[in-house]
């Protein structure tokens, strides 16, 4: 006998693909928004939240990841 709810577990996978291509699109920040990220950090440094009040629609984790990822130097 199949249980219904593991023959379901293959709409799980495109789902987190799903996800992860969302959570990739909100890494896409507009150069205005780069701009103003870089201007802050220069006057705040990682305040991510202060950051983040002034982009609508942004949270401060997603810019901290953002800069860690554009900015962040590797040694």
């Amino acid at each position: 006998m199949a249980d219904p709810e593991h023959s379901s577990s293959g709409d799980s996978n495109v789902d987190s693909r799903e996800e992860e291509s969302s959570e990739d699109s909100k890494l896409k920040f507009s150069e205005d928004e780069e701009n103003l990220i870089i201007r802050m950090y220069n006057l705040v440094g990682e305040r991510w939240s202060l950051i983040a009040g002034r982009i609508p629609g942004r949270t401060a984790e997603e810019i901290e990841k953002y800069w860690n990822t554009r900015y962040s130097t590797s040694e």
